[in-house]
């Protein structure tokens, strides 16, 4: 596949050796050049403004702050940049989300290497896309009422819903989005009546129902469960 322009891109993803891969992947294609890479949202938007690039390909599971909350710094920073989402995540919540955010593309990683290089193409012209996979499970997810609740979440409710069902607290919360413990709190509110639960334990299982979580994700040292769900302290 050739491109009619030299393509520069700023590529985002916490893992040295997948960053290679792409890296490799992208050489091959004349028209496609890696100016940039990052590990993380701040290394990330540094990059960014420094190189400014006419694509940024990131992961969603960054360290700290995430995928989501990068793609909104940048589209604050300039509302002409293109982002694409690259991700393992097959939820076509995330992909919403991301959308939502600023990003113009939203592809899974199980995708065959022919789709991620088309929609880097595409987002360079502007244009929205979307790998086979969410486009399908975005279309039947249509029909779920509770998908979609979670769809009526705003991108910062997304990500603070996240970090709860992840057990992290309300000062952690709050460092990490920049944002007060009241904010955390108040959003926590409103989260709960936008998905028409009662309880944190509620919460957690529709969370678990609608992929927001994986089980198998969780670790040992997760105060979280399923039975018995320890979440920030409700002050509302």
């Amino acid at each position: 596949m050739t491109f009619s322009a030299t393509i520069n891109i700023l590529l985002v993803d916490d893992h040295a050796i997948v960053r290679e891969g792409y890296r490799a992947l992208l050489a091959k294609h004349a028209g496609l050049r890696v100016v940039a890479e990052a590990a993380d949202a701040v290394q990330a938007y540094r990059q960014f403004k420094e190189c400014s690039p006419d694509v940024v390909i990131t992961d969603l599971s960054l360290p700290g702050s995430s995928g989501l909350e990068l793609i909104s710094r940048i589209k604050q920073r300039s509302t002409e940049a293109k982002i694409l989402v690259f991700s393992m995540h097959q939820n076509p919540s995330f992909a919403v989300q991301a959308c939502r955010a600023g990003a113009l593309g939203y592809i899974t990683k199980s995708s065959a290497p022919k789709v991620l290089l088309c929609a880097i193409g595409e987002v360079y012209a502007g244009r929205y896309t979307l790998s086979p996979d969410i486009a399908q499970a975005l279309a039947l997810e249509k029909l779920g009422s509770e998908r979609m609740a979670l769809e009526t979440l705003t991108v910062r409710e997304f990500e603070i819903l996240r970090l709860l069902v992840d057990a992290q607290t309300v000062e952690d919360i709050a460092q990490t989005l920049n944002i007060s413990p009241k904010t955390v709190c108040n959003c926590h509110y409103v989260i709960k009546r936008k998905l028409g639960v009662a309880s944190d334990i509620e919460l957690m299982r529709l969370a678990i129902r609608l992929n927001v979580i994986d089980l198998l994700e969780l670790s040992g040292s997760a105060k979280t469960t399923i039975e018995g769900a320890s979440f920030p302290p409700e002050t509302f």
